[in-house]
């Protein structure tokens, strides 16, 4: 009997210890707006960042991804999940920060919450400033080099009169790139129409209409054109005219160039964050919320000599990466 009891003891005894070990995981949730390459990039270059610091998920820490895939409800849902059990939280791109700032203080938690992907954090009111944050939340901007950007419109074509902006009239950081896009074209003596979408499917309609009005096509960085870059990427075709675009990724995928963010690098940076958060102590309030001094320069050279555009080898000197 006393056998018995002593093998029911020492297997609870380890049930329980076992237990102990899994809560001992520091349970890092991300939250992650949409399924596209610069967030993922972001994503991955996070979990690297700390996994080269000691913090390797399944060993030290637990890392839940979850992705609404921009569903409203979906977002909200998984928001709330993540408050309620994470010790430290990643949310990648604006609306997926708001969602989480704000179900944090609906939960009364002072969870430190991390951003990236985002364009602009004060804006977007989920800091006091970049230098002084405040409160429970710091992390990093992908705010583009929107006046070099602009730049290359009239590197590729001298001729050019009229730029086309396009972007998601929901998307507030697409919003303010877009703002900012059509005061510097405007320095360069570039007439400029914007035009706005409410769903992906009004993208191709729109662009269309756009792309026949104007000798090029400026798009910020936008969560949802970013995902349909195949739209994009045909319309430059038919219209034979160039698509300046947010991010490196859209190069990559139907975009003609870009001075762009490098977001796993973006990511890297967000986690040497969240390591002073986790190993030194330090409150996201007093981390500044910074971005990335360095951009790339990303040349869709196939695409541009097919809709017959030379480029000027200044900017091929200057590229970082040439798509053949």
């Amino acid at each position: 009997m006393k056998k018995i009891i002593g093998f029911v003891f020492m297997f609870v005894f380890g049930i329980a210890l076992s237990g102990c070990n899994k809560n001992d995981l520091i349970e890092i949730g991300i939250l992650q707006y949409v399924e596209h390459n610069a967030l993922t990039e972001a994503r991955n270059g996070f979990i690297d960042g700390l996994k080269e610091a000691g913090y390797v998920d399944g060993e030290n820490v637990n890392i839940t991804v979850l992705n609404p895939q921009t569903d409203a409800p979906t977002l909200a849902l998984q928001a709330k999940q993540l408050v309620r059990k994470s010790d430290l939280i990643l949310a990648i791109a604006t609306p997926a920060a708001s969602a989480v700032v704000n179900e944090a203080k609906e939960q009364g938690k002072k969870t430190p919450i991390l951003f990236t992907a985002v364009t602009d954090p004060v804006d977007a009111k989920l800091i006091a400033s970049n230098e002084a944050p405040g409160g429970n939340v710091t992390g990093t901007n992908d705010m583009n080099p929107i006046e070099e950007q602009i730049s290359l419109v009239k590197e590729l074509l001298p001729n050019a009169e009229k730029l086309g902006i396009i972007y998601t009239a929901s998307e507030i950081n697409s919003e303010l790139q877009a703002n900012v896009a059509k005061a510097e074209a405007e320095k360069v003596g570039l007439e400029v129409v914007v035009k706005t979408i409410d769903t992906i499917n009004d993208l191709q309609p729109v662009a269309n209409q756009l792309a026949s009005q104007v000798d090029a096509l400026y798009i910020p960085t936008d969560n949802a054109i970013a995902g349909a870059m195949g739209v994009i990427k045909q319309v430059v075709l038919e219209k034979r005219i160039p698509a300046i675009v947010g991010e490196p990724n859209m190069v990559e995928n139907g975009g003609s160039i870009t001075y762009g963010v490098n977001y796993y690098q973006l990511g890297k940076l967000t986690a040497e964050m969240a390591v002073k958060i986790l190993k030194d102590g330090v409150k996201p309030s007093e981390i500044a919320s910074i971005g990335l001094s360095e951009f790339d320069l990303i040349i869709n050279k196939k695409q541009l000599e097919e809709i017959g555009i030379t480029i000027p080898s200044s900017l091929l000197e200057r590229a970082a990466k040439v798509l053949e």
